[in-house]
């Protein structure tokens, strides 16, 4: 299982697994690292290689509390890896599979301290691109924080940046994890440092109620509610925690706070939602609406499986590419059209108690038998209608002449 990383890095066992590459334990020169190594096919990419030389300096330089620091980066053969901080603990995602969502302070607490890392990041001319529960790592020997939070660094720094590049996705892809992606990112615009703060307030979000805000169902009805819908409110939480998610969440980057201010805003607020206990929030259906299984229905019939399977695709048309939920996803950009394809509103609605969401196939067999019982109703009333009208045609008739007509003989 062990293997050497270059000439200076040995690598012990695997930590985990990503889109980009596999993460193993390792050790260095001074001591044990995390050792990133990057796919063989990302690996033999030479423009890519290229593409992080380059930014070898940038990486190397970003050094903040918040941030898991890179090392070094190791180009040997077929290897090409980033050697990082060794952070004992676990990543935010296997958290909240296990607690599905978290109390308020600490979700805000663990956010604040992202937000401290982005802050770092983006004075350095430093967009992560990926922000998400996967790429936020919990230390677990670190001091407790404010609801037991345990310190909160961001990882994978650059990674998406460096693998974008053009001849990759060419101008007609995006790179990024669809519950997590700006609206600007969908449109094609170049991703500023406000796509990172769009993510963030994505995550708490998520930390609060326990699915993304614009999340669920077919991938590209989830692209739609990005630029067309408003984020549904959160009951039980303090206004001003609202508002500040809601302004994070603008769909125009210019509204949305800088990486710095969140940071201090959502200390601010901690004292608001000290002791508060995890909200509860009914979970959106995840059965897919009309319009999401119009969608569906319009996509190619699925191809063959290949040996590396890629990522979802959002429209219909484009082929899979290098990645899954878990991490990145690259996707075609959908056209103005595409995206006028879904409601506009707010996204996936409260509603009352038993009724069924609409679009839905409860909603839709709800309607159906609407439509049959008022298309008998009608049948019923034409009928009724027909009958009077005949009635009354046959009293009015003048008596007819006796038929004087001599048989026809054969």
């Amino acid at each position: 299982m062990t293997r050497k990383i270059g000439s200076r890095y040995t690598a012990h066992q695997i930590l985990g697994r990503g889109s980009a590459g596999t993460v193993w334990l390792g050790e260095g020169p001074e001591g044990p690292v995390a050792i990133k190594l990057l796919r063989e096919d990302l690996a033999s990419d030479q423009e890519l290689v290229g593409r992080f030389v380059q930014e070898r300096t940038a990486l190397l330089s970003l050094d903040h509390a918040r941030v898991v620091g890179v090392h070094d980066l190791v180009v040997d053969g077929n290897d090409l890896a980033l050697v990082m901080d060794l952070v004992r603990g676990t990543d935010l995602r296997t958290r909240l599979d296990r607690e599905r969502r978290m109390a308020p302070e600490a979700a805000v607490a663990i956010v604040a301290d992202v937000a401290d890392g982005l802050a770092a990041a983006h004075a350095a001319g430093i967009v992560h691109r990926d922000v998400k529960p996967e790429n936020v790592l919990l230390d677990m020997q670190g001091p407790l924080g404010p609801g037991g939070a345990h310190p909160a660094l961001l990882t994978d720094f650059g990674v998406a940046k460096l693998i974008d590049s053009p001849r990759r996705t060419r101008a007609t892809k995006i790179i990024g994890t669809p519950d997590y992606l700006a609206p600007e990112i969908i449109e094609g615009l170049p991703p500023r440092a406000a796509v990172d703060i769009y993510a963030l307030a994505t995550v708490l979000y998520e930390l609060l109620a326990g699915f993304t805000p614009f999340g669920g169902g077919h991938p590209g009805a989830v692209l739609r509610r990005h630029v067309t819908e408003t984020v549904v409110p959160l009951p039980g939480i303090p206004e001003e925690l609202w508002q500040l998610l809601v302004q994070c969440l603008a769909k125009a980057p210019a509204s949305r706070l800088r990486a710095s201010e969140l940071a201090a805003r959502l200390r601010e607020l901690l004292p608001l939602v000290a002791g508060m206990p995890p909200l509860d929030v009914d979970e959106p259906d995840t059965e897919p609406s009309q319009a999401e299984e119009a969608y569906e229905d319009s996509a190619p019939e699925p191809r063959e499986p290949s040996p590396r399977r890629g990522a979802v695709p959002l429209v219909p048309g484009s082929a899979p590419a290098d990645s899954n939920r878990d991490t990145h996803t690259s996707m075609r950009v959908p056209g103005p059209d595409e995206l006028a394809g879904g409601a506009r509103g707010t996204a996936r609605a409260p509603r009352a108690a038993g009724a069924a969401r609409p679009g839905s196939a409860k909603h839709r067999a709800s309607a159906r038998r609407r439509r049959i019982t008022l298309g008998v109703a009608g049948v019923v009333l034409a009928a009724a209608a027909g009958v009077g009208v005949y009635a009354a045609s046959s009293s009015d008739a003048p008596p007819s002449a006796p038929d004087t007509s001599s048989p026809v003989s054969p």
